[in-house]
């Protein structure tokens, strides 16, 4: 090949790679011009307006049901207990016998009491007979007044003497019936403090019986909840073998002293229209919610961060735009962000897409809730 055809050659190729690379900036001139005139849209996001409300805060404490009134039953005399025919857990009726004592001491005085008011009875009818003798022998001058004084007086003592014997009659006719313990009302047995055999003092307790009248769940409580804890405050009861058995109950009574070991306070929570379900001894959750001073509550989804600290994307309605603000938190749960500052009532904060955003960018608001 001459050497005028290669340098013809070598110009043709020239013009070809310049005609490529001039095509080529022209294609990349005509993008950038299209994408300088398509500006990018606004990005949709869902928001919060905040608004600061009563905190609510629930507290569940765990306790268990008890009866409202639980009574120590015992004799009012000591002796050899010889019957208990009832036992813990059974229930009884009003004037059913709980326990017996030996009652061989007590007939033996009914038997003296008895015998002593006979002759009681006697001696007053000898000098009702010996006043009545001198009362007509001194209106017919046969007697004096001595006599008849003397007569009188022993007929008071008579009288005074019957009176006596009737009294202790009926106090060892008490004594017997107080051989047999009775209910004095419908209840349940709970707990029993003696058997059968035992020698027995007055007072002790024999059985302990439940009323049917009530029913309380008894919660031991930290002295932080009952300060914070509002008056008269009803508590949700709820059996914690069977969630679904719930009841209304307001508090009671509470323990005037702390317990020495836990520091927590026995509150008694009286149970209104107890499910039969909620048994004597079954173990119950109480609920209850306090309200706290107004704050800022937000979504959870909220929350980002921003120098390693807590932040929210705070919109601008004028301009719809977002900016990052960081905020100091004072508690939260997987679901709510309590907020204390870094926002303020008004303020409308992204709860959703909060990833993808970036300062000054465009937004447009996607049901936005209150």
């Amino acid at each position: 090949m001459t050497i005028s055809a290669m340098k013809s050659k070598a110009g043709s190729s020239f013009l070809r790679t310049v005609a490529i690379l001039s095509v080529t900036a022209a294609l990349l001139s005509a993008c950038g011009r299209e994408d300088e005139a398509k500006a990018p849209a606004p990005r949709p996001v869902r928001t919060v307006t905040v608004e600061r409300a009563p905190a609510t805060e629930s507290v569940v404490l765990t306790g268990q049901v008890q009866a409202q009134n639980e009574a120590a039953m015992a004799f009012r005399i000591g002796g050899r207990m010889i019957e208990r025919p009832v036992n813990v857990g059974d229930s009884v009726k009003a004037g059913q016998i709980l326990a017996k004592l030996d009652p061989v001491n007590e007939l033996n005085t009914l038997r003296s009491a008895n015998a002593a008011l006979s002759a009681a009875e006697g001696q007053l009818v000898q000098a009702e007979n010996a006043f009545e003798r001198q009362d007509r022998l001194l209106a017919s001058g046969f007697t004096t007044r001595a006599n008849w004084d003397q007569a009188q007086q022993a007929l008071r003592t008579a009288r005074s003497q019957v009176d006596d014997a009737e009294a202790q009659l009926e106090i060892a006719q008490d004594r017997v019936s107080f051989t047999e313990l009775k209910a004095d009302v419908d209840g349940t047995v709970t707990a029993r403090g003696a058997e059968p055999g035992e020698v027995v003092q007055a007072g002790q307790m024999i059985v302990q019986l439940a009323r049917r009248d009530g029913r309380d769940a008894v919660f031991d409580v930290p002295p932080q909840v009952l300060r914070t804890a509002p008056p008269d405050a009803e508590i949700t009861v709820r059996l914690t073998s069977d969630p679904n058995v719930t009841a209304i109950g307001r508090v009671r009574e509470v323990a005037p002293q702390a317990d020495a070991q836990t520091r927590n306070f026995a509150v008694r929570v009286g149970i209104n229209a107890p499910p039969a379900a909620m048994l004597l001894g079954s173990t119950v959750t109480g609920t209850l919610k306090i309200s706290g001073a107004p704050v800022m509550a937000l979504p959870a989804t909220a929350l980002t961060t921003n120098e390693q600290k807590p932040a929210v994307w705070v919109v601008d309605p004028a301009a719809s735009t977002v900016s990052l603000r960081n905020v100091e938190i004072v508690r939260h749960d997987p679901g709510t962000v309590i907020v204390a500052d870094g926002i303020a009532p008004g303020d409308v904060v992204v709860t959703a897409g909060v990833q993808a955003l970036h300062p000054g960018q465009t937004v447009r608001l996607v049901g936005a809730t209150p």
